[in-house]
């Protein structure tokens, strides 16, 4: 299950040391994982990494085919995380030091910087291979983070990025060795750190209202 530690003015989420799917359980730690990187006051940043092979191997496919009456309700849930982190007023940067695929790769899209493994793990948005298609929420929010060309590819072809490949298509800032992924995006948050606040999450909100709009329009109604 998701932890969050602090290492100065870092915080650093680890999302777990397994494939880390959105299962609703995952989905309530990050978010509580949140809450306190939100009210914590002064300077800080966060940095979202993992544990294992894989950063996120995105929505909880399994969970979902045992509840079909819930579906509308978790791709909310989804989108709501995608929107929150989005929209954090703090600077993040997902440290990808395993595979990044599907939903995953969203979620490090949200980030505001990304730094990947250059020698192993993908990238990669698989909905056309599996036949599952982009909600207009994702959509909108890979065409407003990734170049016309590389969303392109990427959501139509659902081609795997490497990290050098990945950063050459600039899906993320920088491609390093394994063992310098997490020391490298703690290095960038902790440059970040005083920007927290409203100015910043006024910033983002403005700058991605489209997208923070779609992502917010929930299916179901909340009780």
């Amino acid at each position: 299950m998701p932890t969050l530690d602090r290492s100065d003015d870092v915080f650093v989420l680890d999302l777990g040391d397994a494939e880390n799917r959105f299962h609703p359980d995952w989905l309530a730690a990050v978010d509580a994982a949140l809450d306190e990187v939100e009210r914590t006051e002064g300077p800080r940043a966060l940095v979202t990494t993992a544990t294992g092979k894989f950063f996120s191997n995105g929505l909880d496919l399994e969970w979902l085919g045992t509840h079909p009456d819930r579906h509308e309700g978790y791709v909310d849930d989804v989108h709501a995380l995608l929107a929150r982190t989005l929209a954090l007023p703090v600077i993040t940067v997902a440290a990808l030091q395993g595979h990044a695929f599907a939903a995953g790769a969203m979620l490090s899209l949200a980030h505001d910087l990304r730094v990947m493994r250059v020698d192993r793990g993908y990238w990669c948005l698989p909905e056309a291979d599996i036949a599952i298609p982009f909600t207009p929420a994702m959509s909108a929010l890979i065409q407003a983070r990734l170049t016309p060309q590389t969303a392109h590819e990427a959501m139509a072809t659902a081609r795997r990025y490497g990290g050098g490949d990945a950063r050459t298509a600039g899906i993320v800032d920088h491609a390093v060795p394994e063992d310098a992924v997490r020391s490298t995006a703690l290095h960038l948050a902790a440059a970040q750190a005083g920007k927290a606040g409203a100015t910043v999450a006024t910033i983002k909100t403005r700058m991605y209202a489209p997208v923070l709009d779609l992502l917010n329009d929930r299916a179901t109604p909340r009780g």
